[in-house]
């Protein structure tokens, strides 16, 4: 069995406006961010123009730590023109963004050892145009 792995860089694209532009800014940096309600406090991923409990626009960008659980998962084996590939698309909650799940990929990881619950580390994947994308690794690897 193959390790679970990131697809190539120039088979990931992402466009952003003004409601994710500062969470693939902050990626670039090496740095992962989430959007908090600047009135109530909500934390919310994917980004959006407004929070989705109060309607406030008022936003304030928080680095967290990097690191999270599995909260669900699936192993992926194949791509359309890469059936060798093997992905573990995962959603991932954030312990220091409490009610945010960021949906990304788990690697390096034997999809066979990938469980809820499993402790992680993120880290960054280059993808086009020169950004990064937020993946995350078990801890420890």
């Amino acid at each position: 069995m193959s390790l679970a792995t990131v697809l190539p860089a120039d088979r990931v694209r992402i466009s952003t406006d003004e409601a994710t532009e500062p969470f693939w800014v902050a990626a670039r940096e090496r740095s992962l961010v989430a959007p908090q309600c600047g009135e109530c406090g909500t934390f919310r991923l994917p980004p959006t123009p407004f929070c989705p409990e109060c309607r406030s626009r008022a936003v304030d960008w928080v680095p967290l730590v990097g690191t999270g659980t599995v909260y669900s998962f699936a192993v992926v084996h194949g791509f359309p023109g890469l059936p060798d590939v093997t992905l573990v698309p995962a959603v991932v909650d954030l312990p220091d963004a409490p009610g945010a799940r960021l949906v990304s990929n788990v690697i390096d990881v034997e999809p066979d050892d990938v469980r809820i619950g499993l402790s992680l580390v993120v880290d960054f994947h280059p993808i086009s145009d020169g950004w990064l994308l937020p993946v995350f690794r078990p801890e420890g690897n």
